[in-house]
């Protein structure tokens, strides 16, 4: 499905968009309260998928596990000059790699360059901070997820021989109702 046709079945109109520049910066305290809201938004886009819609009515993280995200992780948000907070990243350092827990992009501001941009900061600092990879889990086959990060250089990791902090994210999202030929590990090798 093309971007057009999905904005389309969120019910907004693809010539309504404008195509905007955005500021990545790290997290501060007082951007917690807006996250929730930016992870419901972006998760309205799985309604698309009849098999994935229940995500748009699942929990998010609240106020207060993003402050706690806020102090003890990597969390970068992506705001416009003119609405605030559009989307955020939230990452953690694992063995010398930068794992992507969260990736979300409120959908007025989806397929504008927000969520590009803040895999990109995390990329940056990641190898700043001299790692070796940036790792994610996602799903095989939601055009905005695998093929997403794949344009980005993330390639699939092979079942076997996956690092331990993949194998358990993988499988608590089995336990948590995902199924799991649906779901891969993916990895950005840095030099």
């Amino acid at each position: 499905m093309r971007f057009q046709e999905k904005i389309a079945a969120c019910g907004s109109s693809y010539r309504d968009l404008v195509i905007m520049s955005f500021v990545v910066r790290r997290a501060q305290q007082r951007d917690a309260a807006a996250l929730p809201a930016i992870e419901r938004s972006a998760a309205e886009l799985f309604r698309i998928d009849p098999t994935l819609a229940w995500l748009a009515d699942s929990d998010v993280a609240t106020v207060a596990q993003h402050r706690v995200a806020i102090e003890e992780a990597c969390v970068w948000i992506a705001e416009s000059a003119t609405a605030g907070p559009a989307g955020f990243i939230r990452a953690r350092a694992i063995a010398k790699q930068l794992h992507i827990e969260e990736l979300s992009v409120s959908q007025a501001f989806q397929g504008q360059g927000a969520g590009r941009q803040l895999v990109r900061a995390a990329i940056e600092h990641a190898r700043l901070q001299h790692m070796h990879a940036v790792t994610l889990t996602t799903f095989r086959d939601v055009p905005w997820n695998a093929p997403f990060y794949e344009r980005m250089g993330f390639v699939v990791a092979a079942a076997d021989g996956l690092e331990a902090h993949l194998s358990e994210a993988l499988q608590k999202e089995v336990e948590h109702g995902f199924a799991a030929e649906r779901r891969c590990a993916m990895r950005l090798k840095l030099p």
